[in-house]
């Protein structure tokens, strides 16, 4: 009988360990807000060529703009956590960059339409 309750004890055990393990809460990213207004850039930059509003160039450039900004958030996040005045820091390089992208698709350069029909 006391193997019996020893034995059920140790399963619950085991089983009450995996289960804590299989239900522990993934951390959320440290940067949502960021997270969320570069895929928003992206959108914008890849509709300004679709459509002609950004050139090429003016396309590169700005995809070199984001790739930066990339780097720098990955650099804040290298140590595991992304202190307030890195946030802060990385929101107002977005909020910039966002600027550049209306700037240069409302400019006056365009992507001439192909003239064959």
């Amino acid at each position: 009988m006391q193997i019996r309750i020893l034995i059920t004890a140790l399963a619950m055990a085991v089983s009450g360990a995996a289960f804590a393990q299989a239900s522990a809460p993934v951390s959320p990213p440290a940067t949502p807000k960021l997270d969320k207004m570069q895929a928003n850039q992206q959108k914008r930059i890849e509709k300004g060529e679709a459509t002609g509003q950004l050139t090429p160039r003016e396309a590169k450039k700005l995809e070199k703009r984001e790739a930066r900004l990339q780097k720098h958030e990955d650099a804040a996040k290298a140590d595991g956590t992304v202190t307030s005045a890195e946030r802060k820091k990385l929101l107002g390089e977005a909020a910039h960059d966002s600027k550049k992208i209306h700037g240069q698709k409302h400019d006056a350069q365009k992507v001439p339409a192909d003239p064959r029909p």
